[in-house]
């Protein structure tokens, strides 16, 4: 059972309820059975029976990112809560992005419904929908909800998320209370608008944004007379320059919407002599005109929804105000996600980082001691009417910045790219946005754009060996590229789907990727990956995709090669071999090949195929990292960070000793000295006495430790001993890229494990793993495996995954990537599910490192060529 800041939490079997159906709204579907109207109370409960209930979670509000949330924890916590949820609109759980399209007839409501209601009953989730939340009591911890007829339910709470979302702003006009007046905000704005389009038929939209936009859009294709009034100089200003929106002006003028531009709205007029009975008639402005209106709709902004934790006194300052994971920072039981959630001062409107909170607090609430959300870099890709849009960063430019501008207003495309310091610090896209996820990815990476800056505007395609000029974007697209941005879903993703599962239309995708289903702007790109893939045409999946220019063989086939014996039953065991084999187009290959197929020759055959010291990068031929002066840094290594006293004294006795001008602690627990020259290396070696910590080598590097319960009061397990055994175990291990592992004794995770390739966290019952995080330029999360007993488990299951990812992974892919291309229900049965084939590849891995030597030491077993220390002759 997990506990709380104060103790253990609280269990209730809650009543199952079905929601409720009002009058005259439309409900997405099937009657429900009766409300069950008071969820039972337990407090009373013995410590025994309290024992074996399950953890209550309940959340107010029922959109999409508080009902993602729940999916992600669903995931990898199934059976930890007893879930309530509190809808205030009677339907379940939709797009709201998607409601243009149905207001545009384009769409049902049926069709934008993400989980129906089928879905809560079959997770035992109880939703109360039609129910607002009016009060929670923080000393009780009760919810209390009510009905629009006075049927009132309550439910106790272990842990509460308000997942509230936000309000749309109405302008304080006279007149604003007028009959046809509207939001656009939820499904009932969308009925009655389409309601006033059957009977009426002058409409104006207030905001020129992309929400106003879109009413516009759908209620012209109604057959209305629209005008979209709006108070700056041009469209969108807030995802667009001036040029990109007037281009946009320009193009819905052309279909036949109006606009009043810079125009100041006084009151709306309605009947009556003074105007405010009635229905609208008409909308005035400052300077005295007014046009007809039928229907007003305000598209003026959003707010989040704070009312009900103000009452709840929570803090509130633009937004409910929570920490990195979620968590209110007035309650600590209590969490906000979404809209209504204020994080380092910013909240967030756009789905993509609203999923992004959604996934982290799932990992808190899942109690796994993982997960903080850092705040998001947002970027804008949207469709509006058809018009494709993408802007991301300081897309305006400015002082110390630079623009290259490409424009075609006939071919109704523009595209400006705003560089500072050689880096592409922001993008403003319209027609054209097939490569607006790759910009994006320059910007959030900010590397330097120097050496491809003449390139640069046509896109991904025509840079290096990406693509050729004339091929599709999804054909272009490397597998590990983000198609789907509110989701984060990859192309391979979708590809691994549509072959895994044989998916063979856009929906199927839908269902099993999300990809396309939020904002639908990637849906065209979705389109074309599922074209390619379903209909047999695809070739740029990495399997197909070149090793290098030196041959059309790619990184699957290479290794397929190499693990297939030969008709006559030789095996291929050095690289000359497989470049005749497989007809290198270049005999002595490139610096991209060579270390790849040398990788995939020792992984594949141990002990048989020689490793060859040329076709390895320059740190590891000289076994240190170089650094920008030339000279080498020495990190030795110190099992699971520890370390003695007479190993720090030969430390510093060879600083001073060869002058090493920098001694630096690292992030991974070890010692840093910076500065050697390459002609000390060996005797710098030599007098530390210390095993090499391959902090130059693809292999792995460190293994990261708390104190553990040896010293710690938190600690549960010994993290240190567990540390020392797996790297004492593995430290010899090469591998397709950097492998870092980290064992924390407790869920309070002082030792990172939650962002590295293999992660240990000690809990009560044992260890929990977890695999494929990433704390690099992009962080990643590592994703939960197993929950082990002993350190004989860890070992082996560690061991055994480590072993896959070396026989399986592509040369400088990290585990992050060869998950996500493999698939995590892969790995599961790989290493989960099949019990003797995870025991032989741990037993494969130990007979590979079984006389593995070390590089610093061993010169001769371990091919090192010690020439190359040697000074050149004056």
């Amino acid at each position: 059972m997990g506990k709380t800041e104060d103790g253990p939490l609280h269990g209730a079997a809650q009543g199952r309820a079905a929601p409720h159906k009002d009058k005259g709204v439309p409900t997405l579907g099937l009657a429900q059975p009766a409300l069950v109207v008071r969820t039972p109370f337990l407090f009373s409960d013995s410590p025994a029976e309290v024992a074996m209930k399950k953890s209550r979670l309940v959340m107010v509000g029922n959109g999409m990112a508080g009902v993602r949330a729940l999916e992600e924890l669903l995931k990898i916590a199934p059976d930890l809560y007893e879930i309530t949820v509190f809808g205030a609109e009677p339907h379940p759980n939709y797009n709201r992005i998607l409601l243009s399209p149905v207001l545009a007839g384009e769409q049902t409501l049926d069709e934008i419904v993400l989980n129906d209601w089928a879905w809560y009953e079959e997770h035992g989730i109880t939703l109360h929908a039609g129910y607002t939340v009016t009060d929670v009591d923080r000393t009780r911890r009760v919810v209390r909800g009510q009905q629009a007829d006075g049927t009132v339910v309550e439910a106790p709470y272990d842990r509460l998320i308000l997942a509230t979302g936000s309000n749309p702003f109405m302008l304080p006009l006279p007149g604003r209370d007028l009959e046809g007046v509207l939001a656009y905000r939820d499904i009932a704005d969308t009925q009655a608008m389409i309601d006033a389009a059957a009977r009426y038929r002058h409409a104006v939209v207030i905001g020129g944004g992309l929400l106003g936009l879109e009413a516009a859009n759908g209620l012209m294709k109604r057959g209305m007379d629209v005008t979209v009034v709006h108070a700056s100089e041009w469209l969108m200003e807030r995802q667009l320059d001036d040029v990109a929106g007037k281009l946009l002006q320009q193009s819905l003028a052309e279909r036949g919407m109006r606009f009043l531009m810079q125009a100041q709205t006084a009151s709306l007029r309605g009947e009556g002599e003074d105007g405010l009975a009635g229905r609208v008639r008409a909308v005035c402005f400052k300077d005295g005109s007014e046009v007809p209106a039928d229907l007003v709709v305000m598209a003026v902004g959003i707010r989040p929804n704070t009312a009900l934790a103000e009452k709840m006194r929570l803090h509130v300052n633009r937004g409910i105000v929570v920490s990195d994971t979620l968590q209110t920072i007035t309650d600590a039981r209590i969490y906000a996600v979404g809209e209504c959630a204020a994080h380092r001062g910013v909240a967030y409107g756009l789905v993509a980082p609203l999923f992004e909170q959604a996934k982290v607090l799932a990992t808190h609430l899942a109690e796994f001691g993982i997960g903080r959300y850092q705040g998001s870099q947002t970027s804008t890709k949207l469709k509006v009417t058809g018009i494709d849009l993408f802007s991301a960063g300081n897309f305006q430019g400015g002082a110390g910045t630079e623009e290259i501008v490409m424009s075609d207003p006939f071919g109704g495309v523009y595209k400006k790219l705003v560089i500072q310091d050689d880096k592409l610090v922001g993008a403003c896209l319209y027609g054209d946005t097939v490569d607006g996820s790759w910009y994006f990815k320059l910007l959030r990476e900010g590397r330097s754009v120097k050496d491809i800056r003449d390139k640069l505007m046509f896109g991904e395609s025509n840079i290096g060996d990406v693509g050729h000029q004339g091929q599709s974007k999804a054909s272009a697209m490397q597998d590990s590229d983000e198609v789907c941005g509110c989701n984060g879903v990859t192309k391979g993703a979708i590809c691994k789907a549509i072959k895994d599962k044989g998916l063979f239309t856009l929906d199927e995708v839908r269902k099993h990727t999300k990809a396309s289903a939020s904002c639908g702007s990637c849906t065209g790109l979705v389109e074309q990956i599922l074209m390619f893939t379903a209909g047999g045409d695809y070739s740029a999946t990495p399997k197909t995709k070149a090793l290098c220019g030196c041959t059309d063989h790619g990184h699957a086939a290479v290794r397929e090669a190499i693990r297939t014996p030969l008709p006559d039953g030789r095996k291929l065991l050095t690289i000359g071999e497989v470049f005749r084999h497989l007809q290198w187009r270049t005999p002595n290959g490139c610096a991209t090949c060579r270390p790849a197929v040398n990788y995939y020759l020792i992984s594949t055959w141990p002990k048989e195929a020689r490793d060859d010291p040329q076709s390895r990068f320059i740190n590891e031929r000289a076994h240190a990292n170089i650094q920008k002066d030339g000279t080498y840094s020495v990190i030795p290594r110190m099992w699971g960070g520890e370390t003695t006293a007479a190993e720090l004294r030969r430390i510093a006795d060879a600083v001073d000793k060869y002058q090493i001008p920098t001694v630096k602690v690292t992030g991974g627990q070890r010692i840093d000295l910076l500065g050697v020259k390459k002609e000390d290396l060996p005797a710098v070696w030599r007098d530390i006495g210390m095993p090499s910590g391959h902090a130059y080598a693809k292999a792995l590097r460190t293994v990261k430790t708390c104190v553990g319960s040896e010293w710690c009061r938190m600690g549960t397990q010994d993290s240190t001993q567990m540390g020392k055994d797996l790297e004492r175990a593995m430290w010899r291990m090469y591998a397709p890229h950097k492998v870092k592992f980290a064992v924390s004794g407790c869920p309070r995770n002082c030792a990172e494990a939650g962002i590295k390739d293999v992660g240990i966290i000690g809990v009560d019952s044992g260890w929990e793993m977890y695999i494929a995080g990433n704390g690099g330029i992009k962080t990643e999360v590592a994703q939960f495996l197993v929950k082990l007993k002993t350190a004989d488990e860890v070992m082996e299951y560690t061991g055994a995954f480590m072993q896959l990812y070396r026989e399986e992974g592509w040369y400088l892919e990290r585990t992050v990537h060869y998950v996500g291309r493999v698939g995590m229900d892969y790995v599961k049965r790989r290493i989960l599910d099949d019990a003797a084939g995870r025991k032989a590849l741990w037993e494969r891995l130990q007979f590979a490192l079984d006389g593995e030597p070390d590089p610093w030491f061993e010169f001769d077993k371990a091919a090192v060529d010690t020439r190359q220390f040697s000074p050149l002759p004056a």
